[in-house]
């Protein structure tokens, strides 16, 4: 098979969770344990940092691995889901994993991988540590996919275990409240390990304490120890924040080109847990200012309130569910247009009517559905939208919904595309 076909054999022989949703879901590791031993247990072979979190894990992985690649570490990045390109989830130093070795993998183990009836998820995070392994990378950054505990990227043995935050969603696999999806991601708190905990909420902090303890594993709320306060700028490049720890300052005028007011959070976690790596690593202060003005070039990442467009101003972002969401709808409060033209397109296992009653009744709606499985139809969204007060039109596909708003808008408005992350892909 040359790439092209691997790449469909993977999506269609197994079952994919980003595409077709639950059946794709296993409540186990075992199969993943199976696979990896086959190969020589790659994932002892290389040092990790383990996140996981509801929201901001893309945000705060690719900005960690900036910062190692540039502190002169060979630095891996497993992240998902893609927004285009399936190897965009297997990066060393910013480098896609090619196609080549896409093929070789799949050629070499295709046997083993269908006698395991691997879910897409564990064959690619076997994958990612098969490639990490014989590249003898420094450390890989490894994002969970869902949860933590029974998540295939939980056989690591990581140098710091991260937990961004915690809100409703998967509920059908991960828990109906903040306590028992705590529970999930806290599965990822290894014995002896420091973790980090990005936000403190009342509904899991003891969840995080009580585990870590058990585990005789230091814990750090990142917002009690780390605050980022922003300088007054009209740049949409970048943020600068002057960082502050324990109400010491710690680093002044540090560049952020990742927009949107909800970064101030994932920025405060990033830098606590900077903070404690550098006591494993050679990370200097001009490394963290390097590798975080320079996450976007050194790591390819998309669609966190990405200007997409100038004229009209048209942004992208990948909030997706109810607290992703909440945080969009803030910051398009702060952001000044005259009209705005909101494309909009959700995955039928999210809270829609939650998402629904955040979103602006003011805007115009142009409804449509993701090329996926999983999208919802684009009159059934239209229909719930209106019942709750929203208007707008029906389009055919994401991209004649987003160059019709386009179309639209005038100067001084703004476009604004989002409710999944496939949604965005298909615009950036």
């Amino acid at each position: 098979m040359n790439y092209n076909e691997t790449v469909d054999w993977m999506f269609n022989k197994l079952p994919m969770y980003q595409r077709i949703g639950a059946a794709a879901y296993k409540a186990n590791l075992d199969t993943t344990i199976e696979i990896l031993n086959h190969l020589g247990n790659p994932q002892h072979n290389f040092r990790s940092v383990h996140i996981a979190g509801t929201n901001g894990k893309g945000s705060v992985s690719h900005s960690l691995a900036s910062v190692f690649q540039e502190a002169g570490y060979k630095t891996a990045l497993y992240t998902s889901p893609h927004l285009r390109d399936f190897r965009e989830r297997i990066r060393i130093n910013g480098e896609m994993i090619s196609e080549d070795k896409v093929v070789s993998f799949i050629k070499e183990n295709k046997t083993k991988l269908e006698e395991l009836e691997l879910s897409f998820f564990e064959m690619t995070v076997a994958m990612a540590f098969d490639y990490f392994s014989k590249e003898k990378v420094d450390i890989a950054i490894i994002e969970v996919g869902m949860g933590g505990r029974l998540d295939s990227t939980n056989v690591i043995r990581p140098e710091l275990s991260l937990i961004t935050n915690i809100s409703l969603d998967h509920v059908k696999f991960l828990g109906d409240d903040e306590s028992k999806i705590a529970v999930e991601k806290a599965g990822i708190i290894k014995t002896e390990t420091p973790v980090v905990i990005g936000e403190t909420q009342e509904r899991s902090k003891n969840v995080f304490i009580e585990k870590a303890k058990e585990k005789n594993s230091p814990i750090y709320f990142a917002d009690k120890i780390i605050e980022c306060r922003k300088n007054t700028t009209d740049n949409i490049e970048y943020q600068d924040f002057d960082i502050y720890k324990e109400n010491t300052l710690y680093l002044k005028n540090l560049k952020y080109p990742l927009l949107g007011n909800y970064q101030k959070k994932n920025l405060a976690t990033i830098i606590c847990a900077l903070d404690i790596l550098r006591n494993k690593f050679n990370i200097e202060d001009n490394h963290i200012y390097e590798g975080l003005s320079k996450v976007v070039t050194n790591t390819g990442l998309m669609g966190r309130w990405q200007v997409i467009n100038k004229k009209p101003l048209a942004i992208a972002d990948t909030g997706h569910n109810v607290a992703g969401i909440n945080e969009v709808v803030k910051q398009l409060s702060e952001t000044k247009f005259d009209k705005l033209h909101f494309v909009l397109s959700v995955v039928n296992d999210k809270d829609i009517e939650g998402i629904l009653k955040l979103l602006p009744d003011y805007a115009d709606y142009y409804f449509c559905k993701a090329d996926i499985p999983r999208g919802l139809d684009a009159e059934i969204l239209a229909d719930k939208a209106r019942a709750v007060g929203l208007k707008g039109e029906v389009y055919a596909s994401v991209r004649q919904a987003y160059e019709t708003a386009c179309n639209n808008a005038k100067d001084g408005d703004l476009v604004f595309v989002g409710g999944s992350n496939f949604t965005v892909a298909e615009v950036v």
